[in-house]
């Protein structure tokens, strides 16, 4: 899967663990779910940033990001 295809599962299962009629058997089984996919997740953003780094030849912990909107 796909870093979006990823978040959007997350969010799926989230909405589904907030809803009040899940099963606790089912409810685990998301909740585990959706750990694999968080560290999976963590795991694509910190190989993001690692290329990053290499492209810029620098520490990026100095450099501000800021969004455009």
């Amino acid at each position: 899967m796909s870093f979006e295809t990823d978040v959007a599962r997350i969010e799926e299962i989230a909405q589904t663990l907030n809803a009040s009629d899940t099963s606790l058997e089912e409810s685990l089984a998301l909740f585990e779910e959706g750990m694999r996919l968080s560290k999976k997740l963590e795991q694509s953003l910190a190989e993001a940033k690692r290329k990053v780094e290499q492209v810029l030849g620098e520490d990026t912990d100095s450099i501000e990001i800021t969004s455009r909107t």
